[in-house]
């Protein structure tokens, strides 16, 4: 929190955002942080918010996270990023004046030495806050700003958090991972469910959806992790999202079924990886024709994860402080010459 920043962290180069998905845009914005700080010398951290602002703004809409809060520690953690400073989202906050906002949390807690945002990043009540203005504040009380332009792909596609939710929407998860630079992936730790799986002879690992977006309702083919401490072993399989409305159920939820697997999974946190979408949702008219129809998903799911040629699932960048990153986006930036002077309020 900002209130106690450990010694390590102040002065950093601080790339703030909601990061949601860590798309290959935030990439850009945090690699840009990474590429400063090694010019000055410091270390990289990331601001950013929880929960999201949107859930505290619009609390009755229907969930849209794309990483929540577990998930995308994870991945600024595999990016090189040491340092998250995570503001709680809540009124007191979304009363906090843009310059009080810079002042108390960017100065007198980070003790930032340098600020990078994304070209349309606001702040502050009534969202009054931008990038110029950041700018202007940072002037005043002792840190520079860049402000990163939209990235993009090869083809001219701006890489957005909105755009891999419609992806998602409409069934078209490879769409999602160029957008990514990885498939997009659920975690969860795996529940007990009706077992009516092994009684077909594909017993699944099931996750709750209740924390992500959902996806278009259907059958994909899937790479699955199992964390073994620090290490992720993925391995191939088929996944159903939906209500499973064959069995009446009402409830959304993520079954996956493993090939050539057997352990015990309960309990433990499981990821999964949309890889390609097989089919929509379908109601059958008894348990056998569903068994029918998992056994030429099987089939569909193995061939579709041999043909697969994109990034492998968990996939990042290069660490950011490595030269070699692909994510950098080049440029000047300025660093204030003037005292800090937070002291003083």
């Amino acid at each position: 929190h900002f209130e106690d920043v450990p010694a390590a962290c102040r002065g950093a180069v601080v790339a703030i955002g909601n990061f949601d998905g860590v798309h290959r845009g935030h990439q850009a914005v945090i690699g840009e942080a990474a590429r400063i700080g090694r010019a000055l010398g410091t270390a990289p951290a990331v601001l950013t918010f929880e929960p999201h602002p949107r859930e505290f703004f619009q609390p009755d809409q229907p969930v849209f996270r794309l990483t929540p809060f577990r998930l995308k520690m994870r991945q600024l953690e595999a990016i090189g990023i040491d340092h998250v400073v995570v503001l709680h989202f809540d009124a007191t906050l979304a009363a906090m004046s843009a310059e009080a906002f810079v002042i108390e949390i960017l100065g007198e807690g980070i003790e930032a030495s340098h600020v990078v945002c994304g070209y349309d990043f606001v702040f502050g009540r009534g969202r009054t806050g931008n990038a110029a203005l950041m700018r202007e504040l940072g002037q005043e009380y002792g840190f520079g700003v860049t402000s990163v332009d939209a990235a993009q792909s090869e083809d001219g596609i701006i890489f957005s958090s909105t755009r891999v939710r419609e992806h998602l929407l409409a069934g078209e998860p490879a769409a999602a991972t160029r957008l990514l630079g990885r498939p997009w992936e659920i975690a969860g730790r795996v529940e007990h469910g009706a077992k009516l799986g092994r009684t077909l002879d594909f017993p699944t690992a099931n996750v709750s959806m209740l924390e992500y977006l959902q996806p278009k309702w259907g059958v994909y083919a899937v790479k699955a992790g199992i964390d073994e401490g620090t290490q992720t072993h993925w391995r191939d399989g088929v996944a159903s999202i939906g209500i499973r409305p064959t069995v009446n159920g009402t409830q959304v939820l993520l079954e996956t079924y493993l090939f050539d697997f057997s352990a015990d999974l309960y309990h433990r946190i499981f990821r999964v990886a949309l890889i390609d979408f097989l089919r929509p949702e379908v109601k059958f008219g008894d348990l056998s024709m569903l068994k029918r129809q998992i056994t030429q998903d099987a089939d569909k799911a193995r061939a579709a994860l041999a043909a697969y040629r994109g990034p492998p699932p968990g996939a990042v960048p290069p660490p950011l402080h490595l030269p070699e990153d692909r994510f950098i986006r080049p440029g000047p930036y300025d660093r204030a010459l003037k005292p800090r002077p937070y002291s003083q309020g």
